[in-house]
C-alpha cells in the first residue's frame, strides 16, 4: 500500500533522514515511534509533500515524492498535523465541509459524511455551529482529525493525537483510531506516548537520529529492553 524506501530530507544544509524506509499495509495501524527531534514528523511531512525529500514514496506501486500535497491528498492519503490547523473563525460544520472530497456527479456515496463524523464525535454534533476557535484542545483533535476523514483517505498520517490531552481523552482517540481501522483506514500513528502506540499498533518503528532503528510487533518492543532504553525512555 504505502512503501517508503531509503528517504533522505533535508531543512536547508541539515540532513535530516537518513534511508528511512517504512511500510504500511492494507487495515494497519502503524506506529512511528521516538524521541523529540528523532525525525518522525519530518517523515510523514516528506511522505506528504511538505518536505522536499529524495528517495522513494510509493503509494500502490506509484511514486509520489515530487507530487504536491493536494496531489497527495487527492490519491487517498490524509494527515493530520500535530499543530491541528483547524480555522478558528469557522464553525465545526463549516470546517468539516472544507475537508470533503468533491465527488463527481452521480457517483457513489463517499465513505464518510457529516453524520458519520457527528455519531463517532457526539460533542462535535453538540457545538456543529460553534467557532472552532474557543474549542478545548481535545475537541479540536477531534474536528482535525474528522476534517481529514471527509476527504475519504484510505491512509492517514496523524502526528502527536494525544500531546496535551488529559487521559480520559487519549484513551477515547485511541478508541476513535480502533473504529477508524474498522471501516477501513490504514493508520500511520507518530506517538510519544508507548503505552497507547503498543496498545493499538500492528507494528511499530522506532526512529533515532533521523534513521529507523526498530521495526518489529509491539511484543518485540516490550521485550528489547536495550531498545527501549537507547532510544524511547527519558
Amino acid at each position: 500500500m504505502l512503501n517508503v524506501d531509503n528517504l533522505h530530507a533535508f531543512y536547508g544544509k541539515s540532513h535530516v533522514l537518513h534511508g528511512v524506509s517504512l511500510n504500511v499495509q492494507p487495515g494497519e495501524i502503524v506506529s512511528l515511534l521516538g524521541r523529540n527531534g528523532s525525525g518522525r514528523s519530518t517523515t510523514v511531512k516528506t511522505i506528504m509533500g511538505l518536505v522536499d525529500g529524495k528517495g522513494s514514496v510509493r503509494w500502490r506501486d506509484e511514486q509520489l515524492l515530487g507530487h504536491h500535497a493536494y496531489d497527495i491528498a487527492r490519491h487517498g492519503i490524509g494527515y493530520v498535523p500535530e499543530s491541528r490547523d483547524i480555522f478558528p473563525k469557522l464553525t465545526v460544520r463549516q470546517n468539516l465541509l472544507l475537508g470533503q472530497k468533491a465527488g463527481e456527479a452521480g457517483g457513489p456515496r463517499t465513505t464518510w459524511q457529516l453524520d458519520d463524523m457527528y455519531a463517532m464525535f457526539p460533542r462535535l454534533k453538540e457545538r456543529e455551529h460553534t467557532p472552532a476557535g474557543v474549542m478545548s484542545g481535545g475537541e479540536q483533535q477531534m474536528l482535525t482529525l474528522c476534517r481529514t476523514l471527509m476527504g475519504n483517505p484510505s491512509l492517514i498520517m496523524i502526528d502527536e493525537p494525544t500531546e496535551g490531552l488529559a487521559p480520559k481523552i487519549v484513551e477515547l482517540v485511541a478508541d476513535y483510531l480502533r473504529e477508524i481501522q474498522k471501516r477501513g483506514v490504514s493508520v500511520l500513528l507518530v506517538e510519544q506516548k508507548l503505552t497507547i502506540a503498543l496498545q493499538i499498533s500492528q507494528r511499530c518503528y522506532v526512529m533515532g537520529h533521523g534513521r529507523i532503528v526498530f521495526e518489529g510487533t509491539p511484543d518485540a518492543l516490550r521485550a528489547d529492553a536495550y531498545i527501549r532504553k537507547e532510544w524511547l525512555e527519558v
